[in-house]
């Protein structure tokens, strides 16, 4: 008997010795001390032989061979970079090579504009000779190499600039000429884009070399009758301003043109597009002298794909999509090597699909059909007549990868673990590198050949999985359920690492729930992941819904919240509050939400309007109206305010703060270009007239991301004392 409970009570010693030996996960582990930070393979790009790859690693450009393991060479160093000769090396921040890959051009003091946009000084270095030549003594933006390798063109003070680095006089040194020289800060833009087509179109770079070398085609901004914006910089006695165009909903665009640079007769032709309002994109066929240009209304739901003919500048439209809602703008274009055919993905038979065309227009074949959505389109192998893509078909919290002929037969999953996977290329598709993870799984690097079979790891972020055996991490655990409308949601949980059944649980919402994007997804969940670690610990809930309007279900799901932002979604979330309501482990009285951005928006909405389900909210950089948000993204939902007054009201925060009744954080980066702090200080004002209490932090010179040495650390933890005081 004494054996029996001696033997008990070690193992009771040795279950809590255990347990003991695992620790909660701190708001300092996360943003100070990079505790979880994930490894990953970085700066990839595919060699021209299709055999082997480069990547950027401490300050090296490593050659890999995709067939065998292990570094081939460090073509370059930044131990060599030092141009001044004083031992004092450069950073290499970017790199791009030429075409016979004899040269790299590399960017170094790297200086942010935007989301996307920088600018930087950049060096051309030689691989043979190992001498380095500075391109310019000014940071410019977006140099790119010719076809032929013997010029570089890049932007500088909104001017487009062409520069030969292969001049013929011996001991020459680069030789710089203007393409463009009327462009002006705030009034004219050439090669680059404006702050709205840069955020809502997703490019920066805007001008594009013909496949011989002899043309460029590019963007000019007319950005003179576009209203300005400023922003208030503190840090000095008298704070300075940033004042630039942002054309807001219903307000007037920049005029954009395409213009022609011919390298031979320098000579630069405006090409007459006819009517437009948008040119979201612009791509070179695999003729030199045929670029393709598409075009868009106002409405965003009428698009033209054109073909012009540079030598004559002759047109055809050779194909139009239109819609009763919005079409959306892609990288989703590759011509054929035949020069007869492209293909094209669209939303017209309900679900994101692959098609073939001929350069006249006609529908060739459907490659892909099903209900689901292909999530991207990763390129078409010419030599097998493969394409390569990744679809939700699985389901819409998983993304895998898929191979199918042109023909639209012989379908074949290549991947093989459940979650998402990104796939990166070379060049021929012989083989691909993966990126994969999933709710249990950081990311996991690995490649493959082109038939999908795996040759080797190249990253398992082993450390950061055993590191994770040394806290109390709680399972995210996936569902779905119906709405009382009958509406089918996906959903995620993370229930406290002590969960018992029996016991009542508050809960936190997270909430993003804009157009065509997801937060239920079998992905690794970074830096938030963690922070719901954190709460779970505390003795919280943490749950996430996709309501209507979110992606990977198909247009009429993403499109019902058409010309009603805010309406279903605010909807949805408060119908999934009922439902967590009626969970037996859920404290009904104490559950709140949060979000950031367009989630922000949403948490306002769900405390306002939901105000007999939620006890609280926090709202990070929140869109309060969306009459002060840009005029492409606003107007592709929701038209202009002019056409649609109760769409924009009747879904806006500002226009229900008398119902707030909970708990209320307000949370925004005073230099936020994209979403205002305008969106807060109005919301602020209508909450104090309607004598209504509630709490606000700012933060200075931060912006839509608000991060920037403590200040993550700082936001995160003003955020869990709300949640841990009013929740």
């Amino acid at each position: 008997m004494k054996k029996i409970v001696f033997a008990l009570i070690t193992v009771l010693l040795i279950t809590n010795f255990s347990h003991a030996q695992k620790r909660d996960v701190t708001i300092e582990d996360i943003w100070s001390n990079s505790t979880f930070k994930a490894e990953s393979v970085y700066g990839l790009r595919s060699m021209n032989d299709g055999l082997h790859y480069t990547s950027l690693e401490d300050g090296k450009i490593n050659k890999y061979a995709y067939e065998k393991e292990g570094l081939i060479e460090t073509l370059v160093s930044e131990t060599e970079l030092q141009p001044k000769g004083d031992g004092k090396s450069i950073t290499i921040d970017d790199y791009q090579f030429s075409a016979d890959e004899n040269k790299v051009l590399i960017a170094t003091e790297t200086e942010k504009i935007y989301r996307h946009s920088s600018r930087e000084i950049y060096y051309v270095f030689d691989l043979t000779t190992k001498k380095m030549s500075k391109l310019t003594d000014d940071k410019v933006r977006y140099a790119t190499f010719s076809p032929d390798g013997n010029y570089i063109a890049y932007v500088r003070k909104n001017n487009l600039f062409i520069a030969n680095i292969n001049p013929t006089a011996k001991g020459s040194s680069i030789q710089t000429s203007y393409i463009t020289s009327d462009g002006i800060f705030n009034k004219v833009i050439n090669g680059a884009t404006d702050w709205v087509y840069e955020e809502e179109f997703a490019f920066d770079k805007a001008f594009f070399w013909s496949p011989d070398g002899k043309k460029i085609a590019f963007y000019r901004f007319d950005e003179t009758n576009v209203k300005q914006f400023s922003m208030d910089i503190y840090g000095t006695l008298y704070p300075s301003q940033d004042v630039f165009k942002y054309p807001k909903t219903g307000e007037e665009n920049a005029k954009v043109t395409i213009h022609v640079y011919d390298t031979e007769t320098k000579k630069t032709t405006q090409l007459d597009l006819g009517d437009y309002e948008y040119i979201p994109r612009i791509k070179w066929t695999k003729s030199a002298n045929t670029l393709s240009i598409q075009r868009m209304n106002r409405h965003q739901n009428v698009l033209d794909l054109i073909l012009v003919n540079t030598n004559d500048y002759s047109q055809k439209v050779v194909l139009n999509e239109t819609t009763e809602t919005y079409v959306d703008i892609t990288d989703n274009l590759t011509f054929l090597d035949n020069e007869k055919q492209f293909i094209w993905t669209s939303e017209k038979d309900g679900y994101n699909h692959i098609y073939l065309y001929d350069l006249k227009g006609k529908l060739v074949n459907q490659i892909t059909q099903g209900t689901w959505d292909v999530t991207s389109y990763k390129g078409y192998d010419e030599s097998t007549n493969t394409i390569f893509y990744i679809s939700a078909e699985d389901s819409p919290i998983e993304k895998q990868l898929y191979t199918i002929g042109l023909e639209g037969k012989n379908k074949k999953k290549l991947t093989t673990k459940t979650g998402q996977n990104k796939a990166v290329f070379s060049k021929g598709f012989k083989y691909y590198i993966n990126y994969h993870s999933s709710a249990s799984t950081p990311n996991y690097v690995t490649l493959h050949d082109g038939s999908g079979k795996e040759k080797r790891v190249l990253k398992d972020n082993a450390k950061l999985v055993k590191t994770l055996e040394e806290f109390n991490i709680s399972k995210q655990e996936f569902f779905s359920f119906k709405t009382k409308e009958g509406i089918e949601l996906n959903a995620w949980m993370i229930k406290p690492q002590d969960f018992d059944e029996s016991k009542k649980y508050p809960v936190l919402m997270y909430v993003y729930g804009g157009p065509g994007a997801q937060t239920v997804k079998n992905s690794w969940g970074g830096s938030n992941f963690f922070w719901y670690q954190h709460l779970a610990s505390k003795g919280y809930i943490v749950v996430s819904v996709d309501n209507r309007g979110t992606g990977s279900r198909g247009a009429e799901f993403k499109k019902c919240t058409y010309k009603e932002l805010g309406k279903y979604e605010t909807i949805d979330q408060i119908a999934s509050a009922k439902y967590l309501q009626s969970l037996k482990y859920v404290d009904g009285n104490r559950i709140g939400i949060w979000g950031w951005s367009y989630g922000g928006y949403m948490s306002s909405n769900c405390l306002f309007k939901g105000n007999d389900v939620f006890k609280m909210a926090i709202a990070v950089a929140p869109v309060t109206n969306w009459r002060y948000y840009d005029s492409i993204y606003t107007e592709r939902y929701m038209q202009t305010p002019q056409e649609n007054v109760n769409g924009y009201d009747d879904n806006s925060p500002i226009n229900h703060v008398e119902k707030l009744t909970g708990k209320y954080l307000l949370v925004h980066g005073m230099a936020d270009d994209n979403v205002h702090f305008q969106n807060t200080v109005e919301l602020t004002e209508a909450l104090v007239q309607a004598n209504k209490q509630f709490d606000v932090m700012m933060y200075p010179n931060r912006n839509h991301g608000i991060y920037g040495g403590n200040t993550r650390l700082h936001l995160y933890n003003k955020m869990t004392d709300f949640v841990l005081k009013n929740l």
